[in-house]
């Protein structure tokens, strides 16, 4: 079982910054993907960025350039740098980690809002 505790949402104006956190329990080295997903109201799930163990980033395109996502193995957490950020990215931010035993894990949510 992985644990995962999200911090950093809140409220920002258009072309302001964020850094999302996500702090997870276990061994990371069980750990295969972390990723970041949001969900804007009436809409579904969907991927904003993804990191593998081996280093490989993957970006959904509206944040590709705006949006860093990284880890750091010594402190079992994920990062989501949000720069330029713009009204349509207002969304719940969800952290999610992929075991190698396949097993994948979602944190609580946290709410970014920006204004215009």
């Amino acid at each position: 079982q992985v644990q995962l505790a999200e911090s950093g949402g809140g409220l920002v104006q258009a072309g302001g910054s964020l850094r999302l956190s996500c702090a997870h329990s276990g061994s990371g080295s069980s750990i295969t993907a972390m990723g970041w997903y949001r969900q804007a109201p009436g809409k579904q799930r969907e991927l904003v960025a993804t990191l593998t163990s081996g280093g490989l980033t993957n970006y959904e395109d509206s944040v590709k350039g705006r949006f860093t996502i990284s880890r750091d193995y010594a402190k079992n957490t994920a990062y989501l740098q949000m720069n330029s950020l713009k009204p349509e990215d207002t969304a719940i931010y969800y952290c999610n980690v992929v075991r190698y035993s396949g097993f994948s894990y979602w944190g609580q949510g946290t709410q970014v809002t920006v204004s215009s």
